[in-house]
C-alpha cells in the first residue's frame, strides 16, 4: 500500500470498554431508555420560564443562565454513559402538547449547553438544524443526508456528541438504528485484519461544499483516521459515502482492498448481530457519542399535511468530559481541532445540487 503505520497506533489486541456492545445485548433490556419525571418536567417548565422572563433567546445563553439543580446532576450522569459508558441513550417523556415550539427550543439549547459546548453544523452558521425532507436527493453532489427521506447508511457525525429531538415521527418508516463502531472494530480484527491499516490510515473525507473555503469540491486538507487509537482510547470517525467522493475528489480513489475495508464497516453496522434499532415517538430525545457509536436512518414517508411532516431538531456538542483526541482526527473541517463548519457569507441554504 505504499504507507506504514507506527506500532503504537494500532491497537494489537480486541479494544475492551463498555462501548464495546452488539444489538443482540438489548434483547428485552430497554435501561437505555430514561423517561423524564414529573419533577424535572416541572423543573424544565421553571427554567425556561426564567429565561424568558429575562427576553434571552436560544444560543443567547449558557449553562450558568439555564437552571437545572436536579437534571443538571442527572445530564452529568448522561456525559458520563456518553464519553465512558455505552454510548447512548434515549430521553422520552418531554411534554410537546404543553410547551410552545420556542419553549421546547429553548430548553434543547439548555440541555445542549449543560452538556457542553455547541458547535456550527452547515454553512449556513446553524446551530440547530432542522432533520425533514426538502426534497434534494443524495444522489447530487454536495447533498447532505438529513435533507432527505431517504435512506441513510451508519455513519457518525463530526462532533462528540449528536441530539436528535423528535418534534414529528414520518408517517411510515424513518427508523433509527445504532451500531458499536467500537465492537465492529474488533469484529474487523477477528475476520479482516488486513483492513486495519487502511482504516487507521484514513482518508480525505468530502466535506460537501462545506469545507472552511467554501469551495464546491472541498475535502479534508489531510487524511482524517476512520479508527484512531490515542492515549489509551479508541474512536471512530465513519461516513462510507463522504470517505469515498472525498477521495475521488482528491484524486485518489480508493483501491480494490481500501474500498472493500470502508464498506465492510458498513456491512457490519447494518447486520442483525450489531445493530440496535429504535423508533422515534414525539419528545424523544437521541443522544449519541459520535467517537464509538454510528448511527442510521431508515427511508420515509411523511404525512401529506405540512405540520405532521418528519422533523427533528439536531444539535453538535462538544462534550465538558469530552475524550483527548489527536489533531488529525479531531480536525473534521479544516477549521481546527474540534471546530465545527465554518459560516460561509452569502450562503443561504444548507444543501443543494
Amino acid at each position: 500500500m505504499g504507507y506504514s503505520i507506527p506500532e503504537t497506533k494500532m491497537l494489537k489486541a480486541p479494544y475492551e470498554a463498555p462501548s464495546v456492545w452488539k444489538g443482540s445485548d438489548f434483547d428485552g433490556d430497554d435501561s437505555w431508555i430514561r423517561h423524564f419525571s414529573a419533577e424535572e418536567i416541572a423543573e424544565i417548565k421553571e427554567a425556561v420560564a426564567k429565561i424568558k422572563s429575562r427576553g434571552l433567546k436560544e444560543f443567547a445563553f449558557d449553562k450558568a443562565d439555564f437552571d437545572l439543580p436536579t437534571l443538571g446532576k442527572v445530564i452529568e450522569d448522561i456525559n458520563e454513559t456518553l464519553e465512558n459508558g455505552r454510548g447512548f441513550i434515549l430521553l422520552r417523556g418531554l411534554p410537546m402538547d404543553e410547551m410552545s415550539e420556542e419553549d421546547v427550543r429553548l430548553f434543547y439549547w439548555g440541555l445542549g449547553v449543560h452538556t457542553g459546548v455547541p458547535i456550527c453544523q452547515n454553512a449556513v452558521g446553524e446551530y440547530m438544524a432542522e432533520v425533514t425532507d426538502r426534497g434534494y436527493d443524495r444522489k447530487n453532489n454536495n447533498v447532505r443526508g438529513y435533507s432527505t427521506h431517504q435512506r441513510q447508511f451508519p455513519h457518525c457525525d463530526n462532533a462528540d456528541m449528536v441530539g436528535l429531538l423528535c418534534f414529528h415521527p414520518a408517517k411510515e418508516g424513518g427508523e433509527s438504528s445504532i451500531s458499536s463502531s467500537m465492537a465492529i472494530h474488533n469484529e474487523i480484527m477477528r475476520t479482516h485484519p488486513e483492513y486495519l491499516k487502511t482504516l487507521y490510515r484514513g482518508a480525505h473525507f468530502d466535506l460537501r461544499g462545506e469545507g472552511a473555503d467554501g469551495k464546491r469540491n472541498a475535502f479534508t486538507n489531510h487524511r482524517v483516521p476512520i479508527y484512531s487509537y490515542h492515549e489509551g482510547l479508541l474512536s471512530c470517525r465513519y461516513n462510507g459515502k463522504t470517505i469515498i467522493d472525498g477521495m475521488r475528489k482528491a484524486g485518489k480513489t480508493l483501491n480494490d482492498i481500501e474500498e472493500k475495508a470502508v464498506l465492510y464497516v458498513r456491512e457490519l453496522a447494518v447486520s442483525d448481530e450489531f445493530r440496535l434499532d429504535m423508533k422515534f415517538q414525539r419528545g424523544d430525545i437521541q443522544l449519541l457519542s459520535n467517537h464509538s457509536v454510528l448511527h442510521a436512518r431508515n427511508a420515509f414517508v411523511d404525512f401529506d399535511e405540512p405540520e405532521k411532516r418528519r422533523r427533528l431538531l439536531r444539535l453538535w456538542v462538544q462534550l465538558y468530559n469530552g475524550r483527548p483526541l489527536d489533531d488529525n482526527f479531531a480536525n473534521r473541517n479544516n477549521t481546527g481541532p474540534r471546530q465545527g463548519v465554518k459560516q460561509q457569507s452569502g450562503v443561504t441554504h444548507w444543501v443543494g445540487p
